[in-house]
């Protein structure tokens, strides 16, 4: 995949760190990874891409609608891949992990945040 945006990184390390019980750390595959508890997020592969775990059906979604590419290595899991490119993939990041934090807030029965 390609180099990446500059500074993609620490923008959405930034971001994700920000928000209550998020913690982040090595991934096992390289790149840092983002967790709520046990629960991980997402990771990130440099400033280069991003991929966030989701059900099935929402990963279908964010294909269908061109959000989001089937994950490089496992293509048929819930995960998805997003190229980081330009100022909006690195919004778009942090958007979906967002989204990825406030449905693991909502299945551990705590209130999703603003």
């Amino acid at each position: 995949m390609a180099t990446g945006w500059p500074g993609a990184s620490e923008e959405i390390q930034g971001a994700a760190r920000s928000w209550p019980g998020v913690s982040a750390g090595p991934h096992r595959f390289g790149g840092i990874e983002f967790r709520l508890g046990k629960r991980e997020l997402g990771h990130l592969h440099g400033n280069a891409w991003a991929d966030i775990p989701f059900r099935k059906a929402i990963r279908n979604a964010l294909i269908e609608a061109g959000e989001a590419q089937p994950h490089h290595v496992l293509p048929e899991s819930g995960w998805v891949t997003l190229p980081i490119r330009s100022a909006a993939d690195v919004s778009k990041v942090i958007d979906l992990l967002r989204r990825s934090y406030d449905l693991a807030r909502a299945r551990r029965g705590q209130p999703v945040s603003d």
